[in-house]
C-alpha cells in the first residue's frame, strides 16, 4: 500500500532509527504538518487529486529546491497525478511500443509539468500538465518509430506535408502537385521532394510481404537480384592482368589460344610449330607462375 502523507500515518520503523537518519524523519514530520491526510494514491479520485495537488503545490513553493522536504513533496505530486499519465498513454494503445515504456516517457512529461507549474496562473494542474505529457509521448514516437533514422527537421516536414496534402486534396478533389504543396507550406520544390522521400523511411516493408492483388510480381524478396557468382572472379581477373603482361609473348599466345580460343594442345602445337608435349610443359609452367603470383603475400 502506498504511504500516506500525514503525520499520523507515517510508516513506522521496526527499530529505533540510527542517529544519522533521525533528522530525516523529523524533516518529514515538519513537511507533513498541516497537510490533509492522503489515502493510498490509487484510491484518490480526480476531484480529490486536484484539491490535494493544489495544497501540495502551495507547500512546494515555500520549500527550497534540492532539500529533502522539497523532494518529498515533489515525489508525492508525481505519485498523486500518475493517473494523468495513464490516461494520456491509453490514447497510444494501438502503437507497437510496450505500454510500460509509454507510461515511463509520459511520467517524464509529468515531472516537467510539475517543475514548470505555477499556481498564480490560475489554471488547473491537469489542464496544464496534459499537453506536456502527450507532447513527451509524441516526441518519443517521433524519435523511435522511424525504420530509418532521419533528421528531426524531415520528421516534422513529413507531418506538415501530410496535413497540407489532405487539405489540398479536399479542395482540389485530386492529389496536389509538388508545386502546390510548396506554395502552401512556403517551401521550395526541392524541399518538398526531400520531405516526400524522407517519408519513405517511416515504415519498412518485409521482404516476404505479399504484393497487392493487382500486382503481377511476386514478393519483394523474389524481385531482389540473385547472387552473381561470376563476380567472384573479377578480383582474380584484375590481379592477373599485370602478371600476364609480364609473361613472354609466346606464353601469352599459348594462354590466349587455350583459354580464349578454346583450342586443344595439339591444335596449339600445330599453330606454333611445336609438339603437343612441349605445349603442355609451357602451359603448366605458365599456370604455376601465375598461381604463385596470385598467392604471394605483399
Amino acid at each position: 500500500m502506498s504511504p500516506r502523507l500525514d503525520a499520523s500515518h507515517t510508516p513506522r520503523a521496526t527499530s529505533t532509527p540510527a542517529p544519522e537518519h533521525a533528522h530525516l524523519i523529523e524533516d518529514e514530520l515538519d513537511v507533513l504538518a498541516g497537510l490533509p491526510e492522503i489515502p493510498p494514491y490509487d484510491e484518490v479520485g480526480p476531484v480529490d487529486a486536484r484539491a490535494l495537488s493544489k495544497t501540495l503545490f502551495e507547500r512546494l513553493e515555500s520549500l527550497e529546491e534540492g532539500t529533502h522536504e522539497y523532494s518529498y513533496v515533489r515525489n508525492t505530486l508525481v505519485e498523486l497525478n500518475l493517473a494523468l499519465v495513464k490516461f494520456a498513454a491509453s490514447r497510444f494503445r494501438s502503437r507497437s511500443e510496450p505500454m510500460e515504456d509509454i507510461i515511463q516517457v509520459g511520467t517524464i512529461g509529468l515531472i516537467k509539468a510539475i517543475d514548470r507549474f505555477e499556481l498564480s496562473r490560475g489554471v488547473e494542474f491537469p489542464t496544464f500538465a496534459m499537453p506536456t505529457i502527450v507532447g513527451e509521448i509524441k516526441r518519443f514516437f517521433r524519435d523511435t518509430s522511424w525504420s530509418v533514422r532521419v533528421p528531426r527537421r524531415l520528421q516534422e516536414l513529413r507531418l506538415d506535408l501530410a496535413k497540407a496534402g489532405d487539405e489540398l486534396a479536399q479542395q482540389l478533389d485530386r492529389a496536389p502537385t509538388v508545386g502546390e504543396l510548396a506554395e502552401r507550406l512556403g517551401l521550395s520544390n526541392d524541399e518538398v521532394v526531400e520531405g516526400m522521400a524522407a517519408s519513405n523511411a517511416y515504415t519498412a516493408s518485409s521482404l516476404d510481404a505479399q504484393p497487392e492483388e493487382d500486382d503481377s510480381e511476386g514478393a519483394l524478396a523474389d524481385r531482389i537480384g540473385y547472387e552473381d557468382h561470376g563476380l567472384e572472379g573479377i578480383e582474380y581477373v584484375e590481379s592477373l592482368k599485370p602478371l600476364i603482361a609480364d609473361l613472354p609473348s609466346r606464353d601469352r599466345k599459348i594462354l590466349s589460344l587455350r583459354f580464349v580460343a578454346n583450342m586443344t594442345q595439339s591444335e596449339i602445337g600445330d599453330e606454333l610449330g611445336i609438339s603437343q608435349m612441349h605445349v603442355s610443359r609451357l602451359l603448366s609452367r605458365t599456370l604455376v607462375r601465375l598461381r604463385k603470383g596470385l598467392t604471394v603475400e605483399e
